[in-house]
């Protein structure tokens, strides 16, 4: 459903028959186009690297790149450098996904599949690093703890993980979403009250959604896209560190 250019909003599945019984969603196509941009973009920042006489695109990706390894020393330490790529990827793919609703596109992170994978694969990497750190019988043995009738509740707890990681990403997104089509909703009726009665032309105008509704997905797309991208991957590196047993 859209509304005057107004976000895309709750036509979620719409699918396309593609290969038999194969089917792409929208959430996967926008996924797939944030995917080519980031890499695009990645390709344009690496590509033609120097060591002396810097360019600026290249002062910006040493940037970027310092600032995600000090982002997972400062939560991890230094012993899990291979996880840089991960967060970065996590970070961009979330941050691209949240923003791409600024141009008036469906945004995949306001569909709670996107999230969930995500938090499936850092639940794989949680539970593999809880067996490396103990073993398999040991891991196995953290489910009985400090009972054997505890091992249900333990069990809905590990799960919970992932669960709350991407229910509190899906949830936010999503409610910023809805709150800034309601409002521009709420400000197509006050236009049509207030210059409904003019004579003409006059009678069409939509003063009221000019301006007011980009302060609000400054917020929500902007302000709020950054925090849960930010959010999911400090969770990502402090559950991760956590499992492995480090201090």
């Amino acid at each position: 459903m859209e509304l005057n250019g107004a976000k895309i909003l709750f036509t979620i599945h719409t699918n396309i028959p593609v290969l038999g019984d194969f089917k792409i969603s929208q959430t996967l196509v926008m996924t797939w186009i944030v995917m080519a941009l980031l890499s695009g973009l990645a390709f344009w920042l690496g590509h033609n690297l120097q060591l002396e006489n810097v360019s600026k695109r290249q002062a910006v990706a040493e940037l970027v790149v310092e600032r995600l390894e000090q982002f997972v020393h400062d939560n991890m330490g230094y012993h899990f450098n291979q996880y840089i790529p991960l967060v970065g990827a996590i970070f961009a793919l979330s941050v691209g996904c949240n923003l791409i609703s600024v141009l008036g596109f469906w945004s995949p992170t306001a569909d709670l599949n996107t999230e969930l994978a995500w938090a499936v694969v850092v639940f794989i990497l949680i539970t593999y690093h809880k067996i490396k750190a103990s073993g398999i019988l040991g891991y196995l043995r953290g489910y009985l703890d400090p009972v054997f009738l505890m091992a249900p509740i333990n069990v809905i707890s590990e799960l919970a993980t992932p669960v709350s990681m991407a229910c509190r990403h899906f949830g936010n997104i999503l409610s910023g979403t809805v709150i800034s089509t309601l409002l521009y909703w709420a400000l197509a009726s006050l236009s049509h009250v207030v210059f409904g009665a003019l004579p003409g032309i006059l009678s069409q105008l939509q003063l009221f959604q000019i301006g007011i509704p980009a302060f609000t997905g400054l917020y929500f797309d902007w302000f709020g896209g950054c925090i849960q991208a930010f959010i999911f991957c400090t969770l990502t590196t402090i559950f991760i560190k956590q499992a492995a047993g480090e201090d």
